[in-house]
């Protein structure tokens, strides 16, 4: 069996990829600081799966406990998630996101170095196309990014593309995501971010169950059909299984270093989604419509050509799936973990 680290395991992310990793026969360990998840999804990907996961509390900024985990474990792969993720947030907050993200990534490859685990998933954004034409396809330049958030995921590619010049036994592979909404079709596993949310759908999900007052809209004079902000919303299960055809990819290759859009290939504006998940679960999600949140672009989605012919992946669920299982999530957890 082969081990995989995932950082930020207890995550939104991370912990829909280890369900994923932990049925297709992967060791997985995971380490999360818990600044943005808790320890409980660790619990219930063990529900789901029937299966153990190693968990552990730790900072990847920690390099003391980083080395006593590759220590004791033999690790084949890294799959990499622990990040701060917010657009708005990083506008706000750019040093706290410069050294989570980057002095983070450093730090944590620094120790995978030392252990000669040279096999990395990284997990970028969509954020590094900035204001390119859509659709955004892996050949783009990029670089000509809006906001901090983005910039540490470029910043994050540029680096770990020259570690790979470095060293080419490397195998890195760059997922570049779009807009990751849904969770398991179980109930027990979802977005749950501590505090208020930053992303959209949790912020729907709450209002809808009358956990918050209302969702605020950014902006409606977008240069869109109903003014306001398309994006490639994709399920969680979608993306965590892209992982797996990742892992897949980089065990059977020596020396890679590419990048992959998982998005679904076409874009849903914010009113959509809206009135998608109002229909689906036939609820009312009170909003209003605020100013244009600064970093944010008018249309953003993928070509996922690149991923469905190398990777062997591609997205399987709709936006109204995608809605059912986030409303069964918050139903089921109102109160989150």
């Amino acid at each position: 069996m082969k081990n995989v680290l995932v950082t930020g395991g207890a995550g939104y992310i991370g912990s829909h990829t280890c369900v994923e990793l932990l049925n297709a026969g992967y060791g997985v360990i995971s380490i999360d600081n818990y600044s943005n998840s808790a320890p409980e999804s660790i619990n219930k990907v063990k529900k789901i799966t029937g299966k153990n996961i190693i968990s552990f509390n730790c900072d990847i900024r920690d390099q003391n406990k980083l080395c006593e985990i590759f220590s004791k474990y033999n690790i084949d792969s890294v799959i990499h998630f622990a990040a701060l993720k917010a657009v708005g947030e990083s506008c706000r907050k750019p040093l706290s996101y410069y050294n989570n993200n980057i002095l983070g990534l450093i730090s944590l490859l620094e120790v995978i170095n030392k252990f000669g685990v040279k096999k990395m998933i990284f997990s970028s954004s969509a954020t590094v196309y900035g204001n390119n034409p859509v659709p955004y396809s892996e050949d783009m330049n990029t670089g000509n990014v809006t906001n901090p958030y983005g910039r540490t995921k470029y910043f994050s590619e540029q680096i770990l593309s020259d570690l790979y010049f470095s060293d080419k036994k490397w195998n890195i592979l760059l997922l570049r995501y779009f807009n990751p909404i849904g969770a398991h079709e179980s109930g027990l596993i979802g977005e749950d971010p501590n505090g208020i949310p930053n992303n959209i759908m949790p912020v729907i999900s709450k209002v809808a169950v009358g956990l918050l007052p209302k969702l605020t809209i950014f902006g409606n004079d977008y240069d869109t059909p109903d003014g306001t902000c398309i994006r490639d919303y994709i399920h969680v299960a979608d993306l965590a299984l892209g992982h797996v055809k990742a892992l897949e990819k980089i065990d059977s290759e020596c020396g890679i270093l590419e990048c992959f859009n998982l998005g679904t290939g076409k874009g849903n504006s914010v009113l959509e989604l809206v009135n998608t998940f109002e229909k689906t679960n036939n609820c009312r999600v009170n909003y209003e419509i605020g100013d244009r949140r600064s970093g944010d672009i008018a249309v953003c989605y993928a070509s996922a050509e690149k991923a469905k012919k190398h990777l062997n992946w591609e997205a399987k669920y709709d936006l109204e799936r995608m809605c059912q299982d986030t409303w069964r999530f918050q139903v089921n957890n109102p109160n989150g973990y």
